[in-house]
């Protein structure tokens, strides 16, 4: 499979979501060749700040609606940053077969919890991950993100200085 399409429609998700002051986080799930749901992360623009609406989230929810049958085994998720923890976590409850990410979240990201020291549920969950596809578009749009002063979601933060100074 090639990963770089279904990676520039996540980042095409990331794009609207910083067009509209939101973290540019943005996710695909495809099914073979097949792209089933979008999704782009909300809740970060403004003065409330939502840690629920995570574009993997988002995407999961989506699928989750649809009325079709899929193998999720056969589904991989496409995400602009690595998912933090609390998404790494529904994305392997929710059966999803692979994850693929661009940007690595050295603040947040969870992909490389061990998983084997956690309880029953998620000791036994193996899933392939494959990092850093088009990794400098997306770190692009973090940096576009956190260059703007008027964008304060993760201001100052390790990923924030991690990635102005790369």
């Amino acid at each position: 499979m090639n990963y770089e399409p279904f990676m520039e429609m996540a980042l095409e998700q990331a794009e609207s979501a910083l067009s509209t002051g939101e973290f540019p986080v943005g996710c695909v799930i495809v099914h073979g060749e097949d792209l089933l749901v979008t999704g782009s992360r909300t809740g970060t623009a403004g003065g409330t700040v939502n840690e629920i609406d995570h574009a993997e989230m988002v995407a999961l929810r989506r699928l989750a609606d649809l009325d079709e049958t899929i193998d999720k085994n056969k589904t991989t998720l496409f995400c602009t940053l690595e998912p933090c923890l609390m998404c790494f976590a529904a994305i392997l409850l929710s059966g999803i077969g692979k994850i693929v990410y661009a940007y690595e979240d050295v603040m947040g990201g969870g992909t490389t919890c061990d998983l084997t020291r956690l309880t029953p549920l998620y000791e036994k969950c193996r899933i392939p991950v494959v990092p850093n596809i088009l990794r400098e578009k997306s770190l692009g749009l973090f940096k576009v993100y956190f260059e703007n002063p008027d964008n304060i979601y993760w201001k100052e933060s390790l990923l924030a200085r991690y990635t102005l100074n790369l």
